[in-house]
């Protein structure tokens, strides 16, 4: 499976950008999808992840209430709406994709065999 991050940019502090992971290959209804980042000098984190059955949604607590990760199975899209957006979160941002990852280790990237190739995101203060 291929996966291709999109929708990086340039925004000011406040405002919202949306990302958007294609999926090749596959459908993405039996696959689930998480979005991690990382910033320069730092490890990867989690951000979000939608799972593959029940739609069951998590989300790191440092965007929680800010950024909403929701599916398309029609165009085998998962998007990253970012809501009032802070300097913190400027990171280059990475969808990832696992037909086997479980809850438990849902934030772990070595959790996710497939990663696309990210994009970057930039929020000016």
């Amino acid at each position: 499976v291929q996966l291709q991050a999109s929708g990086g940019g340039l925004v000011q502090a406040g405002g919202s950008l949306r990302l958007s992971c294609v999926a090749s290959g596959r459908t993405v209804s039996w696959y689930t999808v998480a979005w991690f980042r990382q910033s320069p000098g730092k490890e990867r984190e989690f951000v979000a992840v939608d799972f593959r059955s029940g739609g069951n949604k998590f989300y790191a607590d440092s965007v929680k209430g800010r950024f909403i990760i929701s599916r398309d199975r029609a165009k085998k899209m998962v998007d990253l709406q970012m809501n009032s957006l802070k300097p913190e979160d400027t990171a280059i941002y990475y969808c990832a994709g696992s037909e086997s990852v479980i809850s438990s280790t849902r934030t772990t990237p070595s959790a996710y065999g497939d990663w696309g190739q990210g994009t970057q995101v930039t929020v000016s203060s």
